[in-house]
């Protein structure tokens, strides 16, 4: 879903807010070299996807540009054998960032990167690979709740109800749910097997108002930053009229939601429908106030002369189309499925050690994503 489809019904923050949100944070420039700065497992771990048809093979079965969006704004690149998720882009002659394969085929995210998403990373500064998966998960939870119940989702709203954990040296960034307010559950309990799964995006010339701003600066940190910024405690007087109101509203729910279940919901034809079983699973009343609430706020868009309000009647993700008939693109739950990037690479390489690119085995589809449509065609180099 493009931050087109998102239609705020608040406010926007003022610069005395945003002025006292930013105070105490520590923001520094993305970093141009992998120093001693960033933790050892990060500095060490090299790409699976060395090989371009290796990561063709992948993206032929995974969709990664968003509905409506031209697959010409980024060139999706294997990544050298030197190359490591941390470093800087002094050398490179185009603008890229790099992402893990578990953003696409687990979480759902889609290129280009929402407003919503891409101000949580700057208000965090950290680029994409750096902020750990269950926190992208938490985001895409948090933004198909949100538009779920006809609001607005803000970075600062979401970052309301966490706290930063940030280490030395730079590690992948965590955020700490705040115990008295948390209402999401967390996606995995322990999200391995996806460090090694990243690749390239390269930002080309059809591609740069999604991701640079029009004097040329970069939307997001494409780098690794050794400071993230700081968030504690964050106090409702830090939020704009707008953001309270979203705070508000999911305070009002009583059980904490299964993050894992609203993921989902982005591979799913009937998103409400698909919701309000979650909603169910985690307490009627929860079911009650959700259908209640989207009622008076879908009255309130009206009221307000709001047509485009987005109420998700429609899938989030493009699904698969066989025959004429639309079938659902997620997979039925497994109780191994947090392993996704381990199974891909023993498709993709095998269980024997591996030598070269000669050994991978090209029926990566048919392992894992034989649901998604091989769609996807990108130019690789």
């Amino acid at each position: 879903m493009s931050s087109s489809d998102n239609v705020s019904l608040s406010t926007c923050s003022s610069g005395s807010i945003e002025s006292r949100r930013s105070r105490g944070r520590h923001v520094e420039e993305e970093s141009t070299s992998s120093g001693g700065w960033v933790a050892a497992d990060v500095r060490n771990q090299s790409s699976l996807f060395r090989w371009s048809h290796l990561l063709n093979s992948w993206l032929n079965c995974t969709p990664i540009i968003a509905k409506g969006v031209s697959g010409g704004i980024v060139s999706l690149e294997r990544v050298s054998a030197i190359d490591r998720v941390c470093h800087g882009q002094e050398r490179a002659t185009e603008k890229f960032f790099y992402m893990y394969m578990c953003h696409f085929s687990q979480l759902h995210v889609r290129l280009p990167l929402d407003d919503f998403t891409m101000g949580v990373l700057r208000a965090l500064n950290v680029a994409p690979t750096q902020l750990h998966l269950n926190i992208w998960a938490y985001m895409q939870a948090f933004r198909v709740l949100c538009q779920s119940a006809y609001l607005q989702p803000s970075r600062y709203a979401f970052l309301y109800f966490y706290d930063t954990r940030s280490r030395q040296p730079t590690t992948w960034l965590s955020l700490i749910s705040r115990p008295s307010i948390s209402r999401l559950v967390a996606f995995s309990q322990s999200f391995k097997h996806f460090k090694d799964g990243y690749f390239k995006v390269v930002v080309k010339e059809e591609g740069k108002s999604h991701f640079l701003n029009a004097d040329g600066s970069k939307k997001f940190p494409f780098s690794w930053t050794g400071t993230p910024s700081r968030y504690r405690d964050m106090g409702t007087d830090e939020l704009s009229a707008g953001d309270k109101v979203v705070v508000e509203t999911l305070m009002k729910f009583i059980d904490k939601l299964s993050t894992k279940g609203l993921v989902r919901v982005y591979n799913s034809m009937h998103p409400i429908i698909d919701i309000e079983g979650h909603m169910a699973q985690s307490g009627k009343k929860n079911l009650a106030l959700f259908q209640t609430l989207r009622k008076e706020m879908a009255a309130k868009a009206k009221e307000a002369g709001k047509t485009d309000v987005p109420n998700l009647q429609e899938s989030l993700v493009e699904v698969h189309v066989h025959d004429g008939i639309k079938r659902k693109a997620e997979l039925p739950p497994r109780p191994d499925k947090g392993k996704d990037v381990k199974k891909v690479r023993a498709a993709l390489l095998g269980s024997g050690p591996v030598s070269g690119a000669g050994s991978a085995n090209r029926n990566i589809c048919q392992k894992r994503y034989y649901d998604q449509p091989p769609r996807y065609h990108h130019q690789l180099h």
